[in-house]
């Protein structure tokens, strides 16, 4: 339904939406289930977004809701091509970052990595600004949870090694 408003419309709707559903949230005590995408391109670099209504300033990982009984991996792709256009292949779960959030509502991410094909652009309405980053050079303005993702990535790929020896 969203889709088919005005773009400035939408965004101001997701604007005005966003501090709601988190206030609902916590006074629910709810637990929120979530994806964040790990996708890399060919030569290693992520793919990082900035949304128009959430944290704006802030460079983020794709990701979004993950519906009743939906397996993270396909959700990090459905994702990832709603909010970028690129497709995600070979996607794999890799952990969990669970957290409590300011005002008492719990959000656990399913953690997904795989490569990224396609031009990543931003759809106009959820995502202001899309794009590929070297892992040496983030943006400053990069969110602490894209670094403790890659932090988690990092480990599982480590473990990966480790068990091959």
């Amino acid at each position: 339904m969203l889709s088919r408003l005005p773009p400035p419309l939408h965004r101001a709707l997701l604007r005005i939406g966003q501090p709601v559903r988190l206030r609902i949230w916590g006074l629910l005590r709810r637990e929120v289930r979530g994806c964040g995408v790990l996708a890399f391109d060919d030569v290693g670099r992520l793919l990082l977004v900035r949304h128009s209504y959430h944290e704006p300033d802030r460079w983020l990982l794709p990701g979004g809701g993950l519906a009743r009984g939906e397996d993270p991996a396909a959700t990090g792709a459905r994702e990832l091509a709603e909010e970028t256009g690129c497709t995600l292949l070979d996607p794999v779960w890799f952990g969990t970052d669970p957290r409590v959030m300011p005002g008492g509502w719990h959000n656990r991410i399913e953690l997904v990595t795989g490569t990224a094909e396609g031009t990543p652009r931003a759809d106009g309405r959820e995502i202001a600004q899309a794009g590929f980053f070297s892992l040496e050079a983030l943006p400053p303005a990069t969110g602490a949870v894209v670094h403790i993702a890659l932090t988690r990535w990092r480990a599982w790929r480590e473990s990966l090694a480790g068990s091959e020896r």
